[in-house]
């Protein structure tokens, strides 16, 4: 069993899905959403800058026969080829530089599930340098170009005991 959890953007969407089709797992970590992926049929790639995390993720998914490919590199813009992914999963890691990339490198109608820090903090956890937490609806406008599919920073809205706080998640879909 993996020590990570998979982003809540992605397992409670697993529906939304193809039946089958190649997905990137950006900046993995130890691989949560990559299982998770694979579990569903997807053919999954795994790109992370830790090699340790990689390790175990692919042991896991050795044991467990899942189609998952690691990959240890330093994700820049330059990393991504066009068309490459029907699905892409970003959870807890921002990089504002690889946006367009990201959207580049989604097949047409593919889909992006992206769920990460925000700026507006109810509960002191995550990063605290601000290059690293996304200002109100920063998604919504880094990934305008998609067809919005699902969208919800909650803030500080309502009873903030409960329900997803200090995290943005967005779901869209590259255009055909």
């Amino acid at each position: 069993m993996s020590e990570a959890i998979a982003s809540k953007v992605l397992s409670d969407n697993l529906y939304l899905l193809p039946q089958a089709g190649n997905a990137l797992d950006l900046a993995c970590g130890l691989g949560a959403n990559a299982l998770l992926l694979a579990q569903q049929g997807m053919t999954v790639q795994a790109w992370d800058i830790s090699t340790l995390a990689l390790q175990k993720l692919q042991v896991q998914a050795s044991t467990e026969a899942l189609a998952v490919k690691t990959f240890t590199k330093e994700i820049t813009p330059y990393s991504f080829s066009k068309n490459s992914f029907d699905v892409v999963v970003v959870g807890r890691f921002l990089d504002r530089s690889i946006c367009n990339a990201i959207m580049e490198c989604l097949k047409p109608n593919g889909l992006l599930f992206y769920q990460t820090y925000t700026q507006h903090k109810v509960y002191l956890h995550g990063p605290k340098n601000p290059k690293f937490l996304l200002a109100d609806n920063e998604l919504l406008s880094l990934f305008s170009p998609m067809k919005v599919i699902y969208y919800r920073e909650n803030s500080a809205v309502g009873d903030t005991r409960q329900g997803l706080r200090n995290e943005a998640q967005f779901i869209g879909q590259k255009r055909g």
